[in-house]
């Protein structure tokens, strides 16, 4: 099949979730013999200034970037507020992508046009015009209920507006998710969502899937002193949100006096000054590091104490397939199914985070148990080719119908 695969930022490099479900995913249905094309925005904040189409991209068959001033202003902000549209959705309505869009439809015909979230469906009109591909939607997440998440625990004018904003996304999100002619979705939990708001056409799960065999356990942080990390984009809201809960109610006030040994690492693309100004007990800041797998194998457990967010990690899965223990709230562990206490730890309040802590700390080197648990979990639901196969699967039944 010939896939055209639109994205509303340019997936490289390969440190932040959204990025990797893209790549992994096109790389995936390129090994069960797929040919793929991708259109994406070269945004301002996720700018690739380099000429070459980088290595980890070398699969797609073409790569074209498009450069959008996506930016939040005060201005357009101020005057959207009058307009009753999403503006999370205006800023990724640009004139110079549908032309090029355009140019390539014209040129080329496509089995199928997969638009990465729903921010790409104002782009559905002009597909239909140029093309009869099967136009499939992955939702990466349910948006709106990010927001609404995110709303929830901001200062009262912040709530008002972010109110806002997420109640014009959903109304954007009930009414553009039937147009497309296939939904693909993150997790079984995303899907039910869309179901509930009324969409009945054909839908999929297809989880962010990694290739277990190319990640090597390093078992030997299990025999080290008990540590933890956290590893996100820290430009990301929730992630953000949910690091500065960690440090505040659970690792100043409980772990830290209580486990006097235990060190917490954080590393993260566009690390915030105040996390690099932090001068915490045993609370090591790395920045951005060159290999995520080599941080992630230091250490033996990974911490994700997310709020809010929704779809799912990609960082828990690259965890489980090195090994790791993963000790997470329920928020994010959503779209994995992972079971308390046999493929990773839960966690939803600070108590609970210190019961899991003090349970790795007591297993000692027996830990090493769950995290080989978590990556015989993680080949079993997230192997990247079977979940390829069952998106070109649904796209067959969806052509022939």
């Amino acid at each position: 099949m010939k896939i055209l695969q639109l994205c509303k930022k340019y997936p490289y490099p390969l440190k932040d979730g959204e990025s990797m479900a893209i790549v992994y995913l096109s790389r995936a249905l390129r090994q069960c013999g797929s040919f793929v094309s991708l259109l994406a925005m070269n945004t301002r904040r996720h700018w690739y200034a380099g000429q070459e189409t980088p290595e980890a991209l070398e699969h797609y068959e073409h790569v074209w970037a498009v450069a959008v001033d996506n930016r939040i202003r005060l201005w357009p902000a101020l005057r959207n507020l009058f307009s009753g549209r999403s503006y999370h959705v205006e800023r990724f309505v640009s004139q110079s992508f549908a032309e090029q869009l355009e140019e390539i439809l014209r040129r080329e015909t496509f089995d199928i046009v997969l638009l990465e979230t729903i921010y790409l469906a104002p782009y559905v009109p002009l597909i239909r015009q140029y093309s009869r591909a099967c136009i499939a939607l992955r939702a990466h997440n349910v948006e709106s209920e990010i927001w609404e998440r995110i709303a929830r625990h901001s200062h009262f004018l912040k709530r008002q507006y972010l109110n806002l904003q997420a109640r014009r996304l959903k109304r954007f999100e009930q009414m553009h998710i039937h147009d497309c002619d296939l939904l693909v979705g993150i997790s079984e939990r995303d899907v039910a969502t869309f179901r509930s708001w009324g969409f009945q056409k054909p839908a999929v799960v297809v989880p962010i899937g990694v290739d277990a065999g190319a990640y090597h356990p390093d078992e030997r942080s299990f025999e080290q002193p008990l540590s933890l990390c956290f590893i996100g984009s820290l430009d990301w809201l929730p992630n953000v949100e949910g690091l500065q809960w960690f440090l505040r109610e659970v690792w100043m006030p409980l772990l830290a006096p209580a486990f006097p040994s235990l060190t917490f690492h954080i590393a993260g693309r566009n690390t915030p000054a105040w996390v690099r100004q932090l001068r915490l007990p045993r609370v090591y800041v790395h920045g951005e590091v060159p290999d995520a797998a080599a941080f992630l194998n230091a250490h033996p457990v990974l911490v994700v104490p997310l709020l809010s967010g929704g779809g799912m990690r990609a960082k828990i899965v690259e965890a489980m397939a090195l090994g790791r223990v993963v000790l997470s709230t329920s928020v994010g562990l959503e779209g994995v199914p992972a079971r308390h206490g046999v493929e990773a730890l839960v966690a939803d309040d600070a108590p609970a985070f210190v019961e899991a802590v003090r349970f790795c700390a007591e297993q000692g080197g027996n830990l090493v148990h769950l995290g080989r648990h978590a990556r015989v979990f993680c080949e079993a639901q997230f192997d990247h080719k079977r979940l390829a196969e069952r998106l070109l699967d649904a796209c067959k039944a969806e052509a022939n119908q």
